[in-house]
């Protein structure tokens, strides 16, 4: 489909610079863009690429519009803008409605007649799934499990017993939601398994990676509150709370009896240990280890960035003499042969 650049600048709420009857038919990067092409500026590492740029028009803030040789639309967040634009020009297609021939669904299930039950998906008793739902191919959803109206199961998806999805989720292939928790009591050695009581509680408009698995409470339920985003393959241990419009980057871990507060970014391959109470509006960078509860918003980081193999190895021979070189200095600043640090 496309859309005259002049509609695109009403939609966004942008400052439009240049032909609002110019036509926009697809969107792409700065350096691939040509004619008919909208592209987008959000990160300044590409203004080198925007002087340069065939696209029809670019999404940008307004102080970068006086570079642009191209029309314009101008506005304070251009990746919103890219995101609204991508939307517009690609709009889902249709579900379909119905039951696939060879799916099985349980006499005792409720599935609305607008809903899609795919390919070899298996629909146990009680199941609840709303209108405008699509299940996909190969999902198995558990007995008594509840899914909202508008909700997306891709492929290959399961849902295990009592869990509960929100409206208009957005489930990839692979995800398990409502296995077992790690809930293991040693009895003299011997590990004796806890039983699994709780369920999990997923929000509205939430959306959940490939191959991320999210475990069920132990007696309370894990909750996943509404407008969570969370990438690939993302382990949640059981009875972790998870705050609204938190987002969560790929291979993060966080185990059991976290809370996690509303708007938060958790970075890739974070580890959380369990237990944690973690407030609102916290960013943790990218690899992160916690290990201690954040009660101030902010920003947070704890892993050290890549460095030359050959420095990394001296840092660590460092690092395994710091009790001897701390004990060292201090026998030294005794008997002030070392100058305080706040002498001259």
């Amino acid at each position: 489909m496309s859309i005259l650049l002049g509609n695109l600048a009403d939609a966004l709420n942008a400052k439009l610079h240049g032909d609002k009857n110019c036509r926009i038919d697809r969107i792409a990067t700065l350096q691939s863009a040509g004619p008919g092409s909208i592209s987008f500026l959000a990160n300044h590492r590409y203004r080198g690429y925007l002087s340069e740029t065939r696209a029809s028009a670019v999404i940008l803030s307004p102080a970068d519009w006086p570079e642009c040789p191209v029309f314009a639309l101008a506005l304070e967040n251009p990746y919103l803008g890219y995101a609204k634009v991508a939307s517009l020009l690609n709009p889902e297609s249709a579900s379909p409605q119905g039951i696939h021939p060879t799916a099985w669904v349980s006499t005792k299930a409720i599935v609305d007649k607008t809903a899609w039950v795919g390919a070899q998906a298996v629909i146990e008793d009680h199941v609840l799934i709303g209108a405008r739902t699509y299940i996909g191919a190969g999902c198995v959803v558990n007995s008594q499990a509840t899914i909202g109206d508008s909700s997306q199961l891709m492929a290959n998806v399961t849902l295990c017993r009592n869990v509960v999805i929100g409206k208009r989720a957005l489930i990839h292939p692979g995800v398990v939601i409502g296995s077992d928790g790690f809930g293991i009591a040693n009895d003299n050695g011997i590990w004796v398994k806890v039983p699994q009581l709780g369920t999990v509680r997923v929000g509205d408009d939430v959306e959940i990676g490939a191959n991320t698995t999210i475990d069920r409470g132990a007696l309370e339920d894990t909750v996943i509150e509404d407008g969570v985003k969370i990438d690939n393959q993302v382990q949640i241990g059981h009875n972790v709370y998870i705050g609204a419009h938190t987002a969560i980057a790929g291979c993060v871990a966080i185990a059991g009896s976290v809370r996690i507060g509303k708007r938060c970014v958790v970075g890739g391959a974070t580890a959380i240990a369990g237990h944690l109470n973690i407030t609102d509006d916290v960013y943790l960078t990218g690899a992160s280890q916690v290990t201690k509860s954040i009660s101030t918003s902010g920003v947070y980081s704890s892993w050290i960035p890549v460095q030359k193999s050959l420095v990394w190895r001296k840092n660590v021979a460092r690092l395994h003499q710091l009790d001897e070189m701390a004990r060292r200095i201090k026998a030294l600043e005794s008997t002030g042969k070392v100058l305080s640090g706040d002498e001259s």
